[in-house]
């Protein structure tokens, strides 16, 4: 596991923008950021015409497309602010300000969310969105994969562990009868607040659950302010002190296949692997299968199946 710090001050200017010293942005990835968004800014800024925005095209316009300063009077920002953005300068863009900007270029949902990611703003801060949010709802074609996967157990969670969709063996693997949660299924919120140790689906939990809250953890950092978010750490952190002792520690990991023990009352403990795999049309969402680490595990599984 990693653990990651963060530094760095930011100030404020008169237009919501602000210009963030070098200490965030010295080197790494924020480096490699700075051209990329600089390019793309300048691609979206070609591809808009002056008749798309209501401005007269003129008899000597060189550019193709909008000029910087006409980018910056319809976003309602300074002309030198925007020209720094696009020249890939060091500084720091508040959500309201790369609403605006994405709304001049016409951004679409997908151009506007890898905006935000390359100027480093949690996508769900910017005010007025208008595509849905992180794990909203799993359409039939998922599901049908889900299904189609029984007997190997099966989800759909989002970021936060919020369980979106499962298939039959999964809810008799996890005992779905234990998931409960401040607005729906969570499993974070049942290993942590809602199930007793001992009822615990995941054998070493001493294991487990420090390996999911940095997860979590790394999640979260896309997503630091969100009220959703801020709300559900804190009503956790209230309800476990093992998650407060977990998170304070700051170690964050990314998702990837794992072998764990399941144990169940009725089928006894089960060795399984699992494999996580993105899901296109729904941001931030994986879905996890597990599969038997050997015959025996197998064996039970089938078992548990035919229940």
């Amino acid at each position: 596991m990693t653990v990651m710090t963060t530094t760095g001050a930011a100030g404020t200017a008169a237009d919501g923008s602000g210009v963030r010293g070098g200490e965030g942005h010295g080197g790494g990835r924020g480096c490699r950021r700075r051209p990329e968004l600089a390019a793309f800014l300048r691609s979206r800024r070609a591809r808009v015409t002056p008749a798309d925005v209501g401005i007269p095209p003129g008899l000597r316009r060189r550019t193709p497309g909008l000029r910087r300063e006409e980018v910056a009077q319809l976003s309602g920002v300074g002309v030198t602010w925007y020209t720094w953005l696009e020249q890939g300068r060091p500084i720091n863009a508040s959500p309201q300000v790369l609403n605006a900007v994405a709304r001049t270029l016409k951004l679409d949902a997908s151009e506007r969310e890898h905006l935000y990611h390359l100027a480093k703003v949690p996508y769900e801060q910017r005010p007025g969105a208008d595509v849905r949010e992180d794990g909203d709802e799993v359409g039939p074609e998922v599901r049908s994969i889900l299904d189609a996967l029984d007997p190997r157990p099966a989800v759909v969670y989002n970021s936060r562990y919020d369980v979106l969709a499962t298939n039959r063996c999964y809810d008799r693997l996890f005992r779905s009868e234990l998931f409960e949660g401040p607005g729906r299924k969570n499993v974070l919120w049942t290993l942590f607040a809602a199930a007793g140790w001992d009822e615990c689906p995941v054998l070493h939990p001493e294991v487990e659950l420090p390996l999911m809250v940095a997860q979590f953890r790394a999640a979260y950092g896309r997503h630091v302010g969100d009220p959703g978010w801020e709300s559900f750490v804190r009503e956790l952190s209230r309800s476990s002190e093992h998650f407060t002792e977990l998170w304070r520690s700051g170690n964050v990991v990314q998702p990837g296949p794992r072998m764990k023990t399941f144990r169940h009352p009725g089928a006894g403990e089960m060795r399984m692997s699992s494999v996580s795999m993105d899901i296109n049309g729904l941001p931030e969402c994986r879905m996890v299968v597990y599969s038997p680490g050997d015959e025996e595990s197998a064996r039970r599984l089938d078992a548990l199946h035919r229940l």
